[in-house]
């Protein structure tokens, strides 16, 4: 540990350098292990000659932007805080959830990776013993910023399953979002840094800078036309990590407002499922309710361009980062 500057300093810079003096080595070596990513065919019908050059691009970049994020971590941040512990076992756990299921997909040459009860299940176990470790450990962990309202609830017993549906959701959401160049992670920055303004100076502003300046680092090279793909190594671990910065620090309400993009990604799968089911079972054939799911497919079939669709959820994700830090205030 460094003086507190010292880490702020570090946790902002070093994930960004990391990845920016590693990143064309990663690559080169993803490209030569032919860690190519796989596209959907449903995929591939939206703007077609843009998601069909995409195929063969190397993924799994989340794993420099994981191990960027635990390196500037580890050296920044108060190892002896719960906090971190958590999101620590969370951030671990999700990675290597995220690599299996990315390895599967480059070993099969198919968009299908491990079972989504696999998924669920590895999810589960990280968040609930974060849930419960912060239970027993923290009683202040319980309570529940209600936004707009200028206080907490304290939710008791119900913490945990409530914790266990905040950072799984949260970690699919994430996942759910990165399916345009740029899209997850420049979503992902502004959260980050509205959580440092939303949380207080804390245990946790390192990792959330590190994961942002991480983010950074890995959008020069995702950016469009991309590079490298993180795949669900990255995704999934970010998202998850995410969720449990909420946890840690009351604020899964203000997750929703301000992680609203990853959240409308997640709902309209769910809708979009739960709509073809119900009417395939009522009519005898599925119905679509948007052209495509998750959401930023839609806004594509509909004629936005991928870097369109990107730079309007990143506006969009601005505009909810203003409202979660206003509902504070009010």
């Amino acid at each position: 540990m460094f003086s507190p500057s010292i880490n702020i300093l570090l946790a902002g810079l070093l994930p960004f350098a990391l990845y920016l003096l590693l990143g064309k080595r990663m690559i080169a070596i993803l490209t030569a292990m032919k860690a190519g990513q796989p596209i959907r065919e449903a995929c591939a019908g939206v703007n077609a000659p843009e998601h069909q050059g995409k195929v063969g691009t190397p993924t799994m970049g989340g794993l420099l932007l994981i191990a960027s994020v635990l390196v500037a971590t580890l050296l920044t941040t108060d190892l002896t805080s719960p906090h971190i512990h958590c999101c620590l076992l969370v951030m671990v756990v999700t990675a290597f959830l995220g690599f299996l299921d990315d390895y599967a997909k480059i070993t099969k040459h198919s968009t299908d990776g491990v079972s989504g009860w696999f998924k669920i299940a590895l999810q589960a176990a990280a968040a609930l013993a974060c849930a419960v470790y912060l239970y027993h450990t923290l009683p202040e962990a319980t309570r529940v910023h209600i936004p707009f309202y200028g206080g907490s609830v304290d939710i008791g017993f119900f913490f945990i399953p409530f914790a266990l549906l905040v950072i799984i959701g949260s970690s699919n959401a994430v996942n759910l979002t990165d399916g345009l160049d740029g899209l997850a992670a420049g979503c992902m920055i502004p959260v980050c840094l509205t959580f440092i303004l939303l949380t207080g100076v804390s245990t946790t502003t390192p990792l959330l800078l590190a994961i942002a300046s991480a983010c950074m680092g890995f959008l020069w090279f995702n950016c469009y036309p991309a590079k490298v793909f993180m795949g669900d190594t990255g995704s999934l671990s970010l998202g998850g990590t995410l969720g449990a910065v909420a946890v840690c620090s009351g604020t899964e309400l203000l997750l929703v407002i301000a992680g609203g993009v990853f959240v409308s990604e997640a709902v309209s799968v769910m809708i979009q499922v739960g709509w073809f089911k119900y009417t395939r079972k009522r009519y005898g054939e599925g119905r679509r309710f948007f052209r495509m799911a998750p959401l930023h497919h839609h806004f594509e079939l509909g004629g936005w361009k991928e870097t369109q669709v990107c730079v309007r959820f990143w506006i969009i994700t601005l505009l909810l980062c203003f409202i979660a830090l206003t509902s504070v205030i009010i």
